[in-house]
C-alpha cells in the first residue's frame, strides 16, 4: 500500500491552480472535467503520481464558499531554506501566515502559508 492524494475542495479552481503551480512550485498533472457530476478535479504534485503523493483539487461548479473544520491540521512540505521559500513564495504573491523560526517547545524551524481556500500549508527546514 501506499498514499496515493489527499483532495481538498476549492472554491475557485483557477486561484488554487495559481497558487499550487506558481507559488509552491508544483506542476499540473492532469485536469479533467466531469459535467454530468458539475465538478472538475485537478492534480498537483512535485512527481509523477506512481512515484509520490499529491494533491487532489476538487471545485464543485458554482460552489463558492466552504467551512473549513477545525479537525483538519495543515499539508506539511519539507524545503531546504525555508527562509528563501518564504520570501519566493511571498514575492508570488504567497500569504505567510507565521514567519520561519523554531516550532513551540522543540527547535525544527517551521513556517506556514496560507492558500486562498483559507487551507494551511507547513513549511519545514529539512536537515542539510
Amino acid at each position: 500500500m501506499r498514499l496515493l492524494h489527499t483532495m481538498l475542495r476549492v472554491k475557485n479552481l483557477e486561484e488554487s491552480l495559481k497558487f499550487y503551480t506558481e507559488v509552491l512550485g508544483m506542476k499540473l498533472l492532469r485536469q479533467r472535467d466531469y459535467p454530468d457530476g458539475k465538478f472538475t478535479l485537478a492534480f498537483v504534485g512535485y512527481d509523477a503520481e506512481d512515484k509520490t503523493a499529491v494533491i487532489e483539487l476538487t471545485y464543485n461548479w458554482g460552489r463558492n464558499d466552504y467551512t473549513l473544520g477545525d479537525a483538519y491540521g495543515h499539508i506539511a512540505i519539507g524545503v531546504e531554506d525555508i527562509y528563501t521559500a518564504c520570501a519566493e513564495a511571498s514575492s508570488k504573491g504567497g500569504k505567510v501566515v507565521r514567519e520561519p523560526g523554531p516550532m513551540k517547545h522543540g527547535s525544527t524551524v517551521i513556517a506556514f502559508l496560507e492558500d486562498p481556500n483559507g487551507y494551511r500549508i507547513e513549511l519545514i527546514q529539512r536537515a542539510s
